[in-house]
């Protein structure tokens, strides 16, 4: 442990600064059409947002350190910058259920409504907890057989996030080709554009799938690995994904399938994810 170093690069102030900055934009998008729209279900969007804010701030202190980098600048861009998309993820499984209702063709799906949010939320929030219980252990890691624990951890978190997300596409192509295959597929198109948010689905979840899979690999090789000692890959594979994540959502905002919903299904989405953790971070129950 005495080589270990918590950067194998100096990692550049100017391009965390211009990241901080576009997803600061892209958040206060977010704020206006959730506020404008009271599309609530999309809070934590807004969350994984900020978090990617924090994480490249907390990124620019490291950089201006270099070379006699601190660690808790370090232990905040780490963390931040990896649970992000789950809050991304957790948006995102919502909008199916949300399509899936507002057609009113739940048949055609191959997870009933009551069950499928539910479903994808748990398997993010597990996934959610085992990175940050991973990131915690490598924040006091010791050892080094403390930092393989927490790498094999955070590995082991962002495994159930790929899965979770494939099981998801799977579900939502099943969908969106049944309801394809229904003679009245063009009328319902004409009135709600439901083929289109669920292409906004698959390159939303394609983006995070593409950068946790990214993650699994970084973590398997660990910190003397190859994608953790060139920066670029950072912003390549994790920084400009999710960033293209959060602007797809800002043009495409599904906002305007809440229009076409019932309030009953914005409470269902609220009481679910207060009662699957997420409401549980900062210390509260």
């Amino acid at each position: 442990m005495s080589s270990y170093k918590l950067y194998n690069y100096d990692p550049s102030q100017s391009a965390a600064t211009a990241f901080a900055i576009m997803f600061a934009f892209t958040a206060a998008g977010h704020v206006f059409q959730l506020f404008w729209n009271r599309a609530w279900f999309f809070i934590p969007f807004l969350i994984g947002s900020i978090f990617e804010i924090i994480g490249y701030i907390a990124r620019v202190a490291s950089a201006k350190q270099t070379p006699n980098w601190t660690t808790m600048p370090y232990v905040i861009q780490e963390l931040f910058l990896l649970l992000a998309p789950s809050f991304f993820a957790a948006s995102i499984y919502m909008i199916l259920g949300r399509i899936i209702r507002l057609l009113h063709a739940e048949s055609n799906s191959l997870i009933r409504t009551t069950w499928l949010t539910k479903i994808f939320v748990t398997g993010d929030v597990v996934s959610f907890l085992m990175q940050s219980g991973g990131g915690g252990i490598l924040a006091t890691a010791k050892t080094e057989s403390s930092l393989n624990l927490g790498n094999y951890i955070i590995v082991a978190g962002l495994i159930v996030q790929v899965i979770s997300f494939t099981i998801f596409i799977t579900v939502s192509i099943v969908f969106h080709r049944r309801m394809l295959s229904t003679p009245l597929h063009h009328l319902v198109q004409s009135k709600v554009p439901w083929t289109r948010y669920m292409k906004v689905l698959y390159i939303g979840s394609a983006l995070i799938l593409v950068r946790s899979a990214y993650r699994v690999v970084e973590y398997i090789q660990g910190s003397s690995g190859y994608l953790q000692s060139k920066e670029c890959f950072v912003y390549i594979f994790d920084a400009t994904l999710m960033l293209l994540c959060c602007l797809l959502f800002n043009a495409f905002h599904p906002s305007k399938l809440l229009s076409k919903s019932s309030s009953v299904d914005e409470r269902e989405d609220l009481e679910m994810m207060n009662q699957d953790g997420y409401k549980s971070f900062g210390g509260r129950t």
